[in-house]
Protein backbone atom coordinates (compact mmCIF):
# COMPACT_ATOMS: atom_id res chain seq x y z
CA UNK A 1 0.00 0.00 0.00
CA UNK A 2 0.96 3.30 -0.67
CA UNK A 3 1.59 5.91 2.00
CA UNK A 4 -1.07 7.83 3.02
CA UNK A 5 -0.80 11.09 5.13
CA UNK A 6 -2.86 12.61 7.46
CA UNK A 7 -2.46 16.22 9.01
CA UNK A 8 -4.44 16.77 12.40
CA UNK A 9 -4.05 20.82 13.02
CA UNK A 10 -5.59 22.69 15.66
CA UNK A 11 -5.50 24.81 18.57
CA UNK A 12 -3.51 23.80 21.64
CA UNK A 13 -5.87 22.77 24.13
CA UNK A 14 -8.38 21.37 21.80
CA UNK A 15 -7.34 16.98 21.91
CA UNK A 16 -5.39 16.98 18.18
CA UNK A 17 -2.50 14.69 20.35
CA UNK A 18 -5.09 12.20 21.61
CA UNK A 19 -6.76 12.44 18.34
CA UNK A 20 -3.24 11.52 16.80
CA UNK A 21 -2.64 8.72 19.44
CA UNK A 22 -5.94 7.40 19.06
CA UNK A 23 -5.56 7.08 15.10
CA UNK A 24 -1.89 5.79 15.17
CA UNK A 25 -2.91 2.92 17.57
CA UNK A 26 -5.63 2.09 14.97
CA UNK A 27 -3.91 1.52 12.39
CA UNK A 28 -0.56 -0.13 14.22
CA UNK A 29 -3.02 -2.22 15.19
CA UNK A 30 -4.76 -3.06 11.26
CA UNK A 31 -0.69 -3.91 10.50
CA UNK A 32 0.52 -0.31 9.30
CA UNK A 33 3.52 0.98 9.44
CA UNK A 34 3.21 4.03 11.10
CA UNK A 35 5.10 7.36 12.01
CA UNK A 36 3.42 9.89 14.04
CA UNK A 37 5.26 13.49 14.47
CA UNK A 38 4.04 16.61 16.29
CA UNK A 39 4.72 20.23 16.39
CA UNK A 40 3.53 22.54 19.42
CA UNK A 41 4.60 26.00 18.52
CA UNK A 42 2.87 28.16 21.09
CA UNK A 43 0.11 25.39 22.09
CA UNK A 44 0.01 26.90 25.82
CA UNK A 45 -1.00 29.76 24.69
CA UNK A 46 -3.50 29.33 21.85
CA UNK A 47 -0.93 28.66 19.27
CA UNK A 48 -1.25 26.15 16.39
CA UNK A 49 -0.46 22.58 17.14
CA UNK A 50 0.23 20.24 13.88
CA UNK A 51 0.44 16.57 14.09
CA UNK A 52 1.46 14.36 11.17
CA UNK A 53 0.14 10.21 11.03
CA UNK A 54 1.62 8.48 7.99
CA UNK A 55 0.31 4.90 7.31
CA UNK A 56 1.23 2.27 4.70
CA UNK A 57 3.19 -1.14 4.20
CA UNK A 58 6.88 1.01 4.52
CA UNK A 59 7.10 4.47 6.25
CA UNK A 60 10.35 6.04 6.42
CA UNK A 61 9.41 9.73 7.73
CA UNK A 62 6.95 11.23 9.93
CA UNK A 63 7.07 14.66 8.31
CA UNK A 64 4.49 15.64 5.46
CA UNK A 65 5.64 17.38 2.91
CA UNK A 66 3.60 20.31 1.32
CA UNK A 67 0.94 18.61 -1.34
CA UNK A 68 1.41 15.74 0.33
CA UNK A 69 -1.73 15.46 2.59
CA UNK A 70 -4.37 12.54 1.55
CA UNK A 71 -6.53 14.65 5.05
CA UNK A 72 -6.29 17.45 7.04
CA UNK A 73 -8.41 17.32 10.04
CA UNK A 74 -8.86 20.75 11.59
CA UNK A 75 -10.27 21.47 14.76
CA UNK A 76 -11.13 25.16 14.12
CA UNK A 77 -11.28 27.31 10.60
CA UNK A 78 -8.22 29.33 10.73
CA UNK A 79 -6.23 26.32 10.76
CA UNK A 80 -7.57 24.58 7.92
CA UNK A 81 -7.30 27.36 6.03
CA UNK A 82 -3.12 27.71 7.30
CA UNK A 83 -2.45 24.81 5.81
CA UNK A 84 -4.63 24.10 3.21
CA UNK A 85 -1.40 24.36 1.11
CA UNK A 86 -0.22 20.46 2.43
CA UNK A 87 -3.29 19.24 0.91
CA UNK A 88 -3.25 16.69 -2.18
CA UNK A 89 -4.83 17.88 -5.16
CA UNK A 90 -7.35 14.76 -4.60
CA UNK A 91 -7.24 15.42 -0.87
CA UNK A 92 -10.28 16.43 1.86
CA UNK A 93 -10.45 18.60 4.65
CA UNK A 94 -12.41 17.62 7.48
CA UNK A 95 -13.11 20.83 9.56
CA UNK A 96 -15.01 21.91 12.69
CA UNK A 97 -17.14 25.03 12.21
CA UNK A 98 -15.98 26.62 15.59
CA UNK A 99 -14.18 29.50 14.54
CA UNK A 100 -11.58 30.44 18.01
CA UNK A 101 -10.19 34.02 17.50
CA UNK A 102 -6.16 34.13 17.10
CA UNK A 103 -4.31 37.18 18.61
CA UNK A 104 -4.32 39.36 16.54
CA UNK A 105 -8.41 39.31 16.40
CA UNK A 106 -8.08 39.61 20.42
CA UNK A 107 -6.03 42.64 20.34
CA UNK A 108 -8.64 43.84 17.43
CA UNK A 109 -5.53 43.92 14.97
CA UNK A 110 -7.05 41.85 12.80
CA UNK A 111 -10.12 40.77 12.26
CA UNK A 112 -11.76 36.95 11.66
CA UNK A 113 -11.80 35.91 7.61
CA UNK A 114 -15.32 34.32 8.01
CA UNK A 115 -15.67 33.52 4.82
CA UNK A 116 -12.32 31.30 4.83
CA UNK A 117 -13.82 27.89 4.31
CA UNK A 118 -15.99 29.46 1.08
CA UNK A 119 -12.56 30.45 -0.67
CA UNK A 120 -10.80 27.10 -0.06
CA UNK A 121 -13.94 25.55 -1.48
CA UNK A 122 -13.80 28.62 -4.07
CA UNK A 123 -10.26 26.92 -4.72
CA UNK A 124 -11.84 23.66 -5.71
CA UNK A 125 -10.65 22.14 -2.21
CA UNK A 126 -12.81 19.26 -0.96
CA UNK A 127 -14.36 20.48 2.75
CA UNK A 128 -16.12 18.90 4.91
CA UNK A 129 -17.84 21.09 6.98
CA UNK A 130 -19.12 19.86 10.94
CA UNK A 131 -19.88 21.80 13.91
CA UNK A 132 -18.22 19.06 16.23
CA UNK A 133 -18.81 21.59 19.03
CA UNK A 134 -22.58 21.01 19.04
CA UNK A 135 -22.11 17.24 18.74
CA UNK A 136 -19.76 17.18 21.50
CA UNK A 137 -21.60 19.27 23.68
CA UNK A 138 -24.91 16.63 22.78
CA UNK A 139 -22.71 13.87 23.95
CA UNK A 140 -21.95 15.19 26.97
CA UNK A 141 -18.93 16.76 27.04
CA UNK A 142 -17.29 19.94 24.85
CA UNK A 143 -13.70 18.51 24.97
CA UNK A 144 -14.67 15.20 22.76
CA UNK A 145 -14.41 17.30 19.75
CA UNK A 146 -11.39 15.56 18.55
CA UNK A 147 -13.62 12.28 19.02
CA UNK A 148 -16.72 14.09 16.65
CA UNK A 149 -14.18 14.86 14.55
CA UNK A 150 -12.59 10.73 14.15
CA UNK A 151 -15.78 9.84 13.59
CA UNK A 152 -16.02 12.01 10.71
CA UNK A 153 -12.76 10.63 9.28
CA UNK A 154 -13.67 7.34 9.92
CA UNK A 155 -16.35 7.43 7.28
CA UNK A 156 -13.66 8.34 4.62
CA UNK A 157 -11.21 5.15 5.76
CA UNK A 158 -11.67 1.78 4.64
CA UNK A 159 -11.48 0.01 8.21
CA UNK A 160 -14.77 -1.21 9.93
CA UNK A 161 -16.35 0.66 12.83
CA UNK A 162 -15.58 -1.94 15.48
CA UNK A 163 -12.45 -1.41 15.19
CA UNK A 164 -12.53 2.12 15.60
CA UNK A 165 -14.62 1.92 18.78
CA UNK A 166 -12.26 -0.59 20.38
CA UNK A 167 -9.35 1.94 19.55
CA UNK A 168 -11.14 4.35 21.61
CA UNK A 169 -11.90 1.90 24.51
CA UNK A 170 -7.86 1.21 24.24
CA UNK A 171 -6.88 5.12 23.92
CA UNK A 172 -9.18 7.30 26.08
CA UNK A 173 -9.21 7.22 29.78
CA UNK A 174 -11.73 4.65 31.51
CA UNK A 175 -13.90 7.85 32.95
CA UNK A 176 -14.37 9.14 29.69
CA UNK A 177 -14.90 6.04 27.38
CA UNK A 178 -18.41 6.34 27.44
CA UNK A 179 -18.59 10.03 26.52
CA UNK A 180 -16.06 9.39 23.51
CA UNK A 181 -18.07 7.06 21.87
CA UNK A 182 -21.08 9.00 21.71
CA UNK A 183 -19.40 11.52 20.46
CA UNK A 184 -17.47 8.96 17.50
CA UNK A 185 -21.39 7.80 16.40
CA UNK A 186 -22.09 11.55 16.42
CA UNK A 187 -19.38 12.22 13.72
CA UNK A 188 -19.91 9.58 12.31
CA UNK A 189 -23.53 9.16 11.47
CA UNK A 190 -22.94 13.38 11.04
Amino acid sequence: METKNVMIVGVGGQGSLLASKLLGALLVAEGYDVKVSEVHGMSQRGGSVVTYVRFGDNVYSPVIAQGEADYIISFEKIEAARYAANLRKDGKIIVNSQMIDPMPVITGAAQYPVDVLDELRGKGVFVDEIDALSLAQQAGNAKSVNIVLMGRLAKYFHIEKEKWIEAIKNTVKPQFVEVNLKAFELGYNF
